[in-house]
């Protein structure tokens, strides 16, 4: 149970940082000291919006669905840094990049939460 609520934690406060972040960019015109490249903060607001809304809500019931929808996040992020890597390589931020790499550290530790504690339920049974 502990890992459930560690990796529903984790999973709420990176959602939230990109929904706060995301609204104050993408809506009211927040101005940041670095380039944005005009994309990037309505994808983490999506991101950062399912997360809070759907995401962190499948992990605290435990829902068979958690494990899936984490990996599908994990990967969209991964996509999304390795397109601005590539694509946009020399022109976005490196705190944008820094930002992405911290998104997909936290799903790589919220995975490891969620199939730590899907293998310790099947030693149960």
């Amino acid at each position: 149970m502990k890992r459930i609520k560690t990796a529903t934690i984790l999973s709420f406060i990176i959602g939230a940082m990109a929904v706060f972040i995301g609204i104050r960019v993408a809506f009211l015109g927040q101005k940041m000291p670095y380039y944005v490249i005009g994309w990037l903060p309505v994808y983490n607001l999506i991101l950062g919006m399912l997360t809070v809304f759907i995401t962190t809500i499948l992990i605290w019931r435990k829902s068979r669905l958690a494990l899936p929808i984490s990996i599908a996040t994990l990967v969209s992020h991964s996509t999304v840094t390795l397109f601005l890597l590539t694509a946009y390589n020399g022109t976005v931020s490196v705190f944008s990049i820094v930002a992405m790499l911290s998104r997909i550290v936290f799903w790589v530790i919220i995975l490891r939460l969620l199939i730590l504690q899907k293998k310790e339920k099947i030693k149960i049974k």
